[in-house]
């Protein structure tokens, strides 16, 4: 199990450094780079750059906020 772990540790740690190092390359360097340069095809719009990170934020905080109430309806009904 331990090989398991680290596997999957490995690979969350992977994905999360390239998504970073992808936003961070999109939002920071790719605005000075000109328009007609052929690397922005590999790029979303400067628009998603802030709509997507916000979305999956309240996506987040809503099944916080579900999850939360849940929880509590069901530690109510085990004291009653």
């Amino acid at each position: 199990m331990e090989l398991a772990d680290r596997a999957v540790g490995f690979l969350l740690t992977f994905l999360s450094l390239s998504i970073f190092t992808y936003y961070t390359f999109w939002v920071i360097i790719l605005p000075f780079v000109d328009g007609d340069h052929f690397v922005h095809k590999y790029f979303l719009p400067q628009e998603y750059a802030i709509l997507i990170p916000v979305s999956a934020g309240v996506a987040i905080l809503c099944f916080l906020c579900i999850f939360i109430g849940l929880v509590m309806l069901k530690s109510k009904k085990k004291r009653a």
